[in-house]
């Protein structure tokens, strides 16, 4: 296939509707033949986006042949891996096959990387229907290609991390950063905050966390929906406080943030993939505070009117995935802190026993 287009953020990867970019688009190109500027991966493991993964899996009622047939259908269809519900799709990891000679990524041949974009919009053929998988679980094992961009984030695959555990992280990777960073603004002001995190026993909950408590925050509460994730975080040792509540119920939320804490908290971040947690996280919140939405089963429009309807004077943040230095921060963190790795190794041990 011949290229006479060759766009940094791959609008020539476009095939319908043109003119959008590929993670608007509805389907892409993902012929394995180079632009100048791309690199073509030879992919071994996809991790679908949290979100994602347990709409299909609730869709087939846990149907794990009917999730891996609707998942190569919608690869096969779309020409990249996104849920047509939840418009999210997760990330990869694999190995460098073929880098074009103006790529900027600083990447060579044989490689092993895992990608920081979503899979929403990275071109993905999948070459071997998806034999491995089980349809049970979140990570993927597959063999098949997709292509960066000029203007994709990718990173090496560390040698001293599992390349499964590696995967796992740096899906959520951009959590602990923007948390990190906000933290770090309350600090410069002089302004020590409470810091409640949903789904803290979670992948990016957890980070969110270590990174919360490092940045120099102070009380922290996790939130989570039943005894056995508080267990797990209680003996990861992240938070200050560990409450069990439903994030869905917005006055139970409220009084459990504001019961262990003392009052609302400064900071609150969302990192649950179930929809209708933007109120509760509004009303845990204290005037002038901030709420941090990482799950992509958020609604933006009930977080707007919600905030609105309820006279709430908070900054709300959608974290897009990509603060600079992120997957550096996010590994740092995992080799630092027994807790966090604890937890992302239990997840991913349950994971491969399923």
């Amino acid at each position: 296939m011949t290229r006479t287009a060759d766009s940094p953020v791959g609008l020539h990867r476009v095939l319908e509707p043109v003119g959008v970019l590929p993670q608007a688009a509805w389907r892409l190109d993902p012929d394995p033949q180079l632009s100048a500027s791309e690199v073509r991966i030879r992919v071994q493991r996809l991790n679908l986006d949290a979100a994602s993964f347990r709409q299909l899996s609730q869709k087939h009622a846990g149907n794990g042949d009917a999730v891996r047939a609707e998942v190569l259908d919608i690869v096969r269809t779309r020409g990249k891996m996104q849920n047509p519900v939840t418009g999210s799709g997760g990330m990869l990891v694999g190995v460098v096959e073929a880098v074009g000679a103006e790529s900027p990524l600083g990447l060579a041949v044989g490689d092993p990387v895992t990608t920081l974009v979503s899979l929403s919009l990275t071109p993905l053929r999948i070459e071997d229907d998806l034999t491995a998988w089980d349809g049970a679980s979140e990570q993927v094992p597959c063999d098949g290609t997709a292509i960066l961009f000029a203007r994709s984030i990718v990173a090496k695959v560390p040698g001293d991390l599992p390349a499964e555990l590696v995967m796992a992280v740096m899906d959520v990777a951009g959590a602990p950063a923007l948390v990190q960073r906000v933290v770090q603004r309350y600090v410069a002001e002089g302004r020590t905050p409470a810091v409640a995190v949903l789904g803290g026993a979670g992948k990016s909950g957890s980070l969110a966390l270590c990174a919360a408590r490092r940045a120099g925050a102070g009380d922290t509460v996790g939130v989570v929906p039943v005894e056995a994730e508080a267990s797990a975080l209680r003996a990861a040792r992240l938070a200050s406080h560990v409450v069990i509540a439903d994030a869905r119920d917005p006055v139970a939320l409220s009084a459990a943030v504001s019961g262990a804490l003392g009052g609302p908290a400064d900071i609150t971040v969302v990192c649950v993939d179930v929809p209708g947690c933007e109120h509760g996280a509004i009303l845990s919140t204290a005037d002038g505070g901030t709420v941090l939405f990482f799950s992509m089963a958020t609604s933006f429009s009930a977080a707007a009117l919600g905030a609105e309807g309820l006279a709430a004077d908070v900054t709300m943040l959608v974290g897009n995935g990509y603060t600079p230095g992120h997957a550096e921060l996010a590994l740092d963190l995992l080799r630092e802190d027994a807790g966090v790795r604890g937890l992302f190794e239990t997840r991913i041990a349950k994971e491969a026993a399923r």
